[in-house]
């Protein structure tokens, strides 16, 4: 590997944007995949991604853009991917680049529905990459906030600590502080059931319970993550780290919480369907809340919270009536 690593961003979205935008503060050139040409061209005449984080400046100079992710990838040692899991098996229908000797760190929130899998796990078994060359980049962090450029935190997480080092130290900066961890199963699963958490907290607030209520959510939510991962990968970690409860807070309070909004409008009485569409984003609790319910069918943690929001969204239940006898089992 050489001494000035070669880094790609795989995505389009607000989290690729945000990425790019960190790693060419140390960095003189990145690979930046993303499929919408017409994106591509945008942001090489007006410096700006048209359809997100569009206040970030590029200097496109040091942006080698493409819509073709085998260029990407045959260009870098660290590829970055960061675009919804629900896309992610797709997009790699398109590789026929190999990733031998690649190092892969995931920014995704979720699972990779066709597999089941968190994309670690999903990179490992259907590529088989060393869980050494995989990684994990999480928070408590908002792409919206590193825009803003407001004080941020990441932690990056992976078996080999060299690596995860490495891309600490490069997408860190004057906002942006990164520290590493080994938990790399744990950050990951963290970071895809903060996501139903945040439905849940953003229906709640759609049906008007209040700050109380709230709280009480949220410190249940910590729990049953706790059990849910320990059943999943057991190990000694900290649930109370910044990258599984601050990462939880975060998603389930910001106003920039896309899992938050989309939570919110369900519970004022919006279908499934309606809300997806009004949002344009993609909501990634969503598919993961099918995910880890069916997961979670041979793992057998108990997960009131995560049982609720499967009922209202798959199976059509009444969410007043759902949350009502959630709150007798909350504590």
């Amino acid at each position: 590997m050489s001494d000035h690593p070669k880094f790609a961003v795989i995505g389009g979205g607000s989290w690729a944007t945000a990425i790019a935008k960190m790693l060419c503060v140390n960095l003189t050139e990145i690979a930046w995949y993303m499929r919408n040409e017409s994106a591509i061209a945008h942001i090489q005449e007006h410096k700006h991604n048209p359809n997100y984080l569009s206040s970030v400046e590029f200097d496109t100079k040091k942006l080698k853009l493409t819509s073709d992710i085998n260029e990407a990838v045959a260009y870098a040692d660290y590829i970055i991917f960061a675009i919804p899991s629900a896309f992610l098996n797709a997009e790699l229908k398109n590789l026929t680049e190999s990733l031998d000797g690649k190092i892969i760190f995931s920014a995704i929130k979720g699972i990779v529905p066709e597999t089941s899998l968190i994309v670690g796990e999903h990179f490992h078994e259907q590529y088989t990459i060393p869980y050494d060359n995989i990684g994990v980049i999480t928070g408590p962090c908002h792409a919206e906030e590193v825009a803003l450029e407001r004080l941020s935190y990441l932690t990056i997480a992976c078996g080999d600590a060299d690596k995860a080092l490495v891309v600490a130290k490069h997408l860190s900066g004057n906002y942006i502080k990164a520290k590493i961890s080994d938990d790399i199963i744990g950050t990951e699963y963290a970071a895809m059931l903060k996501n139903i958490y945040a439905i849940a907290a953003g229906m709640a607030h759609g049906l008007g319970y209040g700050d109380n209520f709230q709280a009480l959510l949220m410190s249940n939510a910590i729990r049953e993550m706790k059990k849910f991962i320990r059943k999943v990968h057991k190990m000694k970690r900290n649930i109370n780290d910044s990258a599984y409860l601050g990462d939880l807070l975060v998603t389930g309070y910001s106003i920039f919480s896309r899992n938050r909004m989309f939570g919110n409008m369900i519970g004022k009485g919006y279908t499934v369907k309606s809300a997806m569409m009004e949002m344009s984003m993609v909501a990634e609790g969503y598919y993961a809340t099918n995910s880890a319910f069916k997961l979670n069918e041979n793992l057998g943690a108990k997960t009131p919270i995560i049982n609720a929001v499967y009922s209202i969204l798959y199976e059509g239940k009444e969410p007043k009536k759902v949350f009502k006898k959630l709150t007798e089992k909350l504590n």
